[in-house]
């Protein structure tokens, strides 16, 4: 019984940090998603057709 215990606490550590991980590179991504756009927005002026 108390080898299960251990086991679903190892999981529960890793499915955490885990889950931090993906949350960190969600984020990272997305700031670097908006600063693109921004940049493409800001240079949309200089677009001749």
């Amino acid at each position: 019984m108390e080898k299960l215990y251990g086991k679903l606490n190892s999981v529960g550590i890793s499915n955490l940090v885990l889950g931090i991980v993906t949350m960190l590179i969600g984020i990272g991504v997305g700031v670097v998603m908006i600063v693109n756009g921004g940049r493409l927005l800001a240079g949309k002026k200089d677009i001749i057709f």
